[in-house]
């Protein structure tokens, strides 16, 4: 059976991901750290629109959680196989710099890129010897522009970013592709303390964009027609940066 994680699945752009993967035939490995009821609601979803899949919890900026719980279910799943990755899990914890904690840059670099290592280094193996994958990564307009406030946010996802491309080299020829989509300011809990009124009238489309609208984009080079596309990164900001 062929499967999809999505790390950080219970709700905003990995919930759309989530429903995106399971709309193109997946089944559907939703992984959350701690919100199991918008994890629950996630996968009932998935289940009413005649989909399937299971919650996987574990922390992705812990690799000794990755280990037990994300390696604990390849060895005992061997009729399933993770063909695609999607690694989505992140936080913000913004502060300018001269006020950042030691334990903001460190929780904010491990979930997205010690996330990224820890869990794409578990399932690359079996891709390279099935000889097909697609890993796409969620990064951020922070990753590629820089944002103030956003120092360890920015340098986790420009991180991510970096290693989206350098992997693509790696296992091109093996028939896996790696990608990043970059979403500019989307419409999640993520966003809501923002001011998007003024914000959205330095975006040349004059709205944030959805959740809904990133997950195609995943879709599209998580398919096996967007083979001969790997070590990309995708804006989807409605202009605002490229």
């Amino acid at each position: 059976m062929k499967c999809a994680l999505v790390t950080g699945g219970s709700r905003g752009i990995g919930r759309a991901i989530c429903y995106k993967m399971a709309q193109m035939g997946y089944y559907v490995l939703i992984n959350y750290k701690s919100n199991q009821g918008e994890a629950d609601k996630t996968l009932a979803q998935i289940k009413q629109d005649g989909g399937d899949g299971e919650l996987l919890k574990f922390d992705v900026a812990d690799k000794v959680d990755i280990q037990q719980v994300l390696n604990g279910w390849i060895e005992a799943n061997t009729e399933k196989y993770v063909e695609i990755l999607i690694n989505n899990a992140g936080v913000k914890d913004d502060v300018l710099l001269m006020w950042m904690k030691d334990e903001q840059w460190d929780n904010v670099i491990k979930t997205s890129l010690d996330g990224f290592f820890y869990v794409t280094r578990l399932l690359i193996n079996d891709m390279l010897v099935r000889r097909y994958g697609r890993i796409v990564n969620v990064v951020s307009l922070s990753g590629l522009k820089g944002l103030p406030g956003q120092i360890n946010y920015s340098a986790a996802k420009a991180g991510v970013i970096g290693a989206t491309k350098a992997l693509a080299q790696e296992v091109g020829r093996r028939g896996i592709t790696v990608n990043a989509v970059a979403p500019g300011f989307i419409k999640t809990d993520m966003t809501e303390g923002l001011d998007e009124k003024s914000l959205k009238a330095m975006i040349p489309v004059h709205r944030f964009g959805t959740p809904e609208e990133v997950a195609h984009a995943v879709g599209f080079l998580a398919s096996a027609e967007a083979a001969y596309i790997t070590g990309e990164v995708l804006s989807i900001n409605g202009g605002l940066y490229s």
